[in-house]
């Protein structure tokens, strides 16, 4: 469902660190152009994602038309945590190194000026996010895709690792954990279905269809329709994994006999020693109830 609002005075979030380091620049030509578009705006960053969120809570209560993000998927999912449910829309002006949620809503990248445009013109999206409840734990949100297995393992080791720098950090953890790919045991339990015992390399639990920066993995998501987009992949080869890999980008994996998918409201997941990753970052260890929220961000996008 979408809509038009009015925006006249904003409170614009910046992670400076987001794009190697290209997130302030483009906040500054955003800036700019919010002015030469006569909106008011509060710029807040924070020491810290704690700080962050703090000015970002009192910029909240104190009345705004909108929150912009300027800056990737990372900062996206801070501002979800304070939006989620509400009635004040998100902006985003793409700085990130992935920016999948720019990609799923069809945001202007490498032109903050026409981001910026894009939030000042004030057409909303009503969108769904996806919600994780950690057992014994304050639940958190996600926009695009929460990970578990291979993928997490890899994202365990990156932060563990502090050479090298930058995407090859990455690389460098893939193949490590590509050395050690084992099937896990994971346990799912779809709404209200019995418990189903199964052996995975990796699950994806897409409430948009891509992660890591235009990968694919759930590629027939509907960020508006109540359910998740489940995939499952099922073998231990590294060469088909090695093979699956370039076809994620285009979505076709799921045509593959290693892979299989779902869609539910809600799932249940749970695998010995696993963390669960999303929008990126890390959420909580493993046993956590995933769902699809309807209708819990209001998201500016072009008309």
């Amino acid at each position: 469902m979408s809509s038009r609002h009015r925006v006249a005075r904003i409170t614009m979030l910046t992670n400076p660190a987001a794009g190697h380091g290209n997130a302030g620049h483009a906040a500054e030509r955003a800036l700019a152009q919010f002015h030469r578009r006569g909106v008011d705006v509060n710029h807040i960053v924070g020491s810290d994602p704690q700080h962050a969120r703090q000015l970002l809570d009192q910029a909240l209560a104190g009345g705004t038309d909108a929150v912009v993000v300027a800056g990737g998927d990372g900062v996206i999912s801070l501002a979800l945590q304070a939006l989620a449910l509400g009635d004040v829309p998100l902006g985003i002006v793409p700085a990130g190194t992935g920016n999948d949620h720019a990609r799923e809503y069809g945001l202007p990248t490498g032109d903050p000026e026409a981001a910026a445009d894009v939030v000042a013109d004030g057409f909303t999206e009503t969108v769904d996010l996806g919600r994780i409840a950690p057992d014994g734990a304050a639940p958190s949100w996600f926009g695009t895709v929460m990970a578990a297995g291979f993928d997490s393992l890899v994202s365990d080791r990156v932060n563990r690792m502090r050479w090298p720098h930058g995407r090859m950090r990455y690389n460098v953890a893939m193949v490590a954990e590509m050395s050690k790919l084992r099937l896990l045991p994971f346990r799912l339990t779809f709404d209200d279905d019995e418990p189903l015992d199964i052996d995975l390399t990796l699950a994806a639990f897409g409430n948009t269809r891509s992660y890591g920066g235009g990968m694919l993995i759930c590629p027939g998501a509907d960020h508006a329709d109540g359910l998740l987009d489940v995939t499952m992949v099922h073998s231990d080869s590294r060469t088909k994994l090695i093979r699956l890999f370039p076809t994620v980008f285009k979505g076709t994996h799921v045509n593959l006999d290693e892979v299989s998918t779902r869609r539910a409201k809600s799932i249940r997941v749970e695998c010995p020693g696993i963390n669960a990753y999303a929008d990126g970052d890390y959420v909580a260890a493993l046993p956590v109830t995933v769902s699809a929220v309807p209708g819990a961000l209001q998201i500016l996008r072009p008309a």
